[in-house]
């Protein structure tokens, strides 16, 4: 039995709080508690530095294990249109076990099959060979009536239905949100509306059936709003946003940069300031990293022709942190955001500091300052809407399991 005492952190917890003065005691890889150093234990030096769990980062498109590294992200929650579309369970049970031991892979299934939005895939195959979620991908389900029946096939398996909410018979073809910045780049659009119809419908066939469902990202008030109130009708509704959403507006497109083409695209100064409103009172319940990174030759290309994404793993936690010191919420907030929240969608017990929880820790300090240049990522590509923005927070060290990882 090996024990490893983690000494002079600052231990932040989203259930715990932040607790300074003691250690963390981990033996074979299992969080056994608080305490003092027990003799003979392997003691790791935090020099002052936040302990926290390490990020459960819900809903990537790319495996991409050095940015996953250097963001503090030891599982991910894969959706099913990355590389390829995770309708059979072969695929599902590769996809779960190749980034073992250092990073832990959740897939999240295609609700149906290609992800056409027609027939149902064998989802409760691909549960059994390890999805922890199933997913409509980087598109809505049109149909009403499939919908419901994947909603209802859900439930039965208990699991969540990650869905992405934009109408698409209002968005096909879109690469912007309706405004001016959209009429003055003469770019197609389509009304932030969208959001909220496809959010509406599929709250009302959650509710209906009483499955769970995961709207992965929300990013206007009138779709916070219908969350808001599903949620106090007793709706199992959880929704997720990126920093981007919560930092830019549709003005970081001014200049038709294509790093800031992103699907859902971003919204108008009034929906990001609702999104930040939904961050402070709790509507929110993930904030994840959207990492969906593209080369330059799918992004230096004319605006409506670009690919939209970008590379997001490296920069969650320092865009994160800035809603800590702007005090719209406390730390412990921010890592229910990162860590048990989305590890609670995907059915882990996983994301805290409590006793017999996995030691899956990030080491990191708050207090660094460094300016975000893509160039430097250590990532696959560097592609982000935040190049040239100054932020503070860097993760130092990363364990998965009590192992640390390289």
């Amino acid at each position: 039995m090996s024990v490893t005492a983690f000494r002079n952190a600052r231990l932040a917890c989203p259930v715990g709080g932040v607790k300074i003065g003691v250690s963390l005691l981990v033996e074979d890889g299992v969080v056994t508690g608080y305490g003092d150093v027990p003799e003979g234990a392997t003691v790791i030096d935090c020099e002052g530095s936040t302990l926290a769990p390490g990020i459960v980062d819900l809903g990537v498109f790319r495996i991409d294990r050095a940015a996953f590294r250097a963001g503090g992200i030891v599982r991910v929650g894969l959706m099913p249109d990355g590389a390829r579309v995770l309708d059979d369970p072969g695929m599902v049970q590769r996809a779960a076990l190749i980034g073992k031991p250092d990073l832990w892979i959740h897939p999240i299934a295609a609700a149906t099959q290609r992800l056409d939005g027609r027939d149902l895939a064998e989802m409760a195959v691909c549960a059994s060979a390890g999805a922890k979620a199933v997913g409509t991908g980087r598109h809505w389900i049109a149909d009403s009536g499939v919908m419901l029946r994947v909603l209802a096939y859900a439930r039965d398996l208990d699991v969540a239905v990650v869905t992405h909410a934009e109408d698409g018979g209002l968005t096909t073809g879109a690469v912007t949100t309706d405004g001016e910045t959209a009429t003055r780049l003469g770019l197609p659009s389509a009304p932030a509306v969208a959001e909220a119809l496809a959010v509406a419908r599929d709250l009302m066939l959650a509710e209906e059936t009483g499955a769970r469902l995961h709207i992965r990202q929300v990013t206007t008030a009138a779709a916070f709003d219908l969350i808001r109130t599903a949620k106090r009708r007793g709706v199992k509704v959880t929704c997720g946003i990126t920093p981007a959403h919560l930092h830019l507006s549709d003005i970081a497109m001014s200049d038709f940069r294509t790093y800031a083409h992103l699907s859902p695209p971003l919204r108008s100064e009034s929906d990001r300031q609702a999104a930040l409103a939904a961050v402070r009172d709790g509507t929110i319940d993930v904030l994840c990293s959207g990492h969906d990174p593209h080369g330059p030759e799918e992004k230096r290309l004319p605006f409506a022709d670009s690919a939209a994404g970008m590379a997001g793993a490296e920069t969650l936690l320092p865009l994160g942190l800035m809603l800590v010191r702007d005090g719209l919420l406390p730390l412990e907030r921010l890592l229910a955001l990162l860590a048990v929240n989305p590890a609670r969608v995907l059915g882990l017990d996983t994301g805290t500091l409590e006793a017999g929880k996995p030691a899956d820790l990030m080491l990191f300090d708050a207090e660094t300052p460094w300016q975000i240049d893509g160039t430097t990522f250590v990532g696959s590509e560097g592609n982000t809407p935040f190049d040239g923005l100054p932020v503070q927070g860097r993760v130092l060290r990363v364990w998965k399991g009590g192992r640390e990882v390289r």
